[in-house]
């Protein structure tokens, strides 16, 4: 079978991989989101969400039902959610969101990371000045005019709209506004009856470090032992692409 077959081998796992930490995050967002506003989608936005999200990375039905069956016992936990800030090596910023049921293992476990791959954890809200949080959602255009949706969408508070392309090269629909406008937005693209890939917060850089290609392994390193946490939602970092 030879290097060819353990190539597509190695792949393989590392995609199943990825794909066990995209469905361990979106349950605890599911849980978060039951234990926040109640088990039903229609009247939980923060739910619709979460499920939207799963449908993205081809998360199991049995698996969501799962989640959202396990949130609704009043006995079951929740999870706390942290946002740890620090400098990697080079002076780049990483910003770490957090979903736990042990602050004191997740706290430990983030600050070794940085030690051991020569970062420092730093003080929350040390890089609001760095990070934007933006609401931004993905969806499958279709047909519709760019310009006449850009139109549309105003009064819901777009800020961007642009399109880029899936892995198999589809085009997909990007849309950007402030934090404060999620749900007003959320919205206005179900009203249009978009079909939906994602719907996240997420940090947005307002600065970046540029940095060479042996300088940009030292930080990899240190994102990718936070990307491998369970407790881990999100990594960001301003490190100039």
């Amino acid at each position: 079978m030879g290097r060819a077959f353990e190539f597509r081998k190695e792949r393989k796992f590392k995609r199943w991989a990825k794909m066990a930490v995209q469905f361990t995050r979106i349950g605890k967002e599911i849980v978060m989101a039951v234990k926040d506003g109640g088990p039903n989608p229609e009247t939980n936005s923060r739910l619709r969400t979460a499920i939207q999200n799963s449908k993205a990375v081809n998360m199991p039905k049995d698996r969501v039902d799962a989640a959202i069956k396990r949130a609704s016992n009043k006995d079951e936990n929740g999870y706390e959610e942290h946002v740890y800030e620090g400098y990697a090596l080079h002076g780049v910023a990483v910003l770490i969101e957090t979903a736990t049921d042990n602050t004191n293992r997740t706290v430990a476990n983030v600050r070794s990371y940085f030690s051991k791959t020569g970062g420092s954890l730093g003080k929350t809200g040390s890089l609001d000045f760095i990070f934007n949080r933006k609401s931004i959602f993905r969806f499958v255009p279709g047909e519709k005019d760019m310009e006449e949706l850009e139109f549309e969408l105003i009064d819901a508070g777009l800020e961007e709209l642009y399109l880029e392309s899936d892995e198999e090269g589809n085009d997909i629909a990007v849309v950007q506004t402030a934090f404060e406008d999620f749900g007003k937005m959320q919205k206005a693209l179900e009203d249009l009856g978009f079909e939906m890939k994602s719907a996240k917060l997420e940090r947005i850089a307002l600065s970046t470090t540029p940095i060479s290609e042996e300088q940009a392994a030292d930080v990899l390193k240190l994102i990718d032992k936070l990307e491998e946490d369970d407790d881990v939602q999100a990594v960001y970092h301003n490190m100039a692409e």
